[in-house]
């Protein structure tokens, strides 16, 4: 299933005011976290699977990267980059995370952000980074947490009472409600997850389970919920 709501303009406009979709990376609640599992990206060849706006793909060239190529399957996505972007060594290409089929070997680095619980077979995924990953190459990647995604009870007015563990190992589709649509997501327990990770070929080297900084909790009061249970999972893994 190849499902592309940011080409539907409500759901555009509705992602384009969000805080991170405005402030970028400093404005993302898991970036102090997920930063710290980046490689140094000084001469690296650097694929952004999912690249939205670009966030990544720019930071990687103000970190030296010698060049990156951010797919993304959302034209609206692309267009929003590229007018961001002003430099010849970021190019961006528009296709599913699910048909890339670059050359063995072409990227030191790839790094995919919140998109692939987009993903229904992932493993095939995993099999073609790993393909295109140089040997030692890294593998960033952040995901909603499996407590995140596996339900969510709210109130009559919408507010956020609990987040119940529940249908943990029913992995598969998940109907989620966001910004005011219906969205498509993939429920994995954390041991497929990783277990996936392994099997395409990978080392995990660092895992990790979003929590707000202090600043961030300082600035936007809200984010105090996200101490209450982790959003996101972000995990490091290197090509054996």
């Amino acid at each position: 299933m190849r499902q592309n709501k940011y080409d539907e303009d409500t759901f555009f406009q509705n992602y384009s005011k969000m805080d991170r979709s405005v402030g970028g990376l400093d404005a993302a609640g898991e970036w102090h976290e997920l930063q710290t599992l980046l490689p140094d990206l000084k001469d690296k060849r650097v694929l952004d699977l999912g690249c939205g706006f670009g966030w990544h793909c720019r930071y990687a060239r103000e970190q030296q990267a010698s060049s990156v190529i951010g797919v993304d399957l959302s034209e609206n996505m692309l267009q929003r980059a590229r007018e961001l972007t002003n430099d010849s060594q970021i190019k961006y290409e528009q296709m599913a995370i699910e048909d890339i089929h670059f050359e063995q070997n072409q990227f030191d680095v790839v790094v995919s952000s919140l998109a692939l619980h987009y993903i229904e077979h992932l493993h095939a995924v995993y099999v073609k980074i790993n393909h295109c990953l140089a040997a030692g190459g890294a593998f960033i990647l952040s995901v909603e947490h499996p407590i995140f995604t596996a339900r969510a009870d709210y109130g009559t007015q919408g507010e956020k009472l609990h987040w119940p563990v529940d249908r943990y190992h029913e992995q598969g589709e998940r109907i989620a409600n966001f910004l005011n649509h219906d969205v498509v997501k993939y429920h994995r327990t954390m041991a497929t997850h990783l277990n996936e990770l392994i099997r395409a070929g990978f080392v995990i080297e660092h895992v990790a389970e979003s929590k707000p900084s202090l600043e961030m909790m300082e600035q936007v009061p809200d984010m105090s919920d996200e101490n209450r249970r982790p959003m996101f999972l972000m995990i490091a893994a290197t090509k054996a």
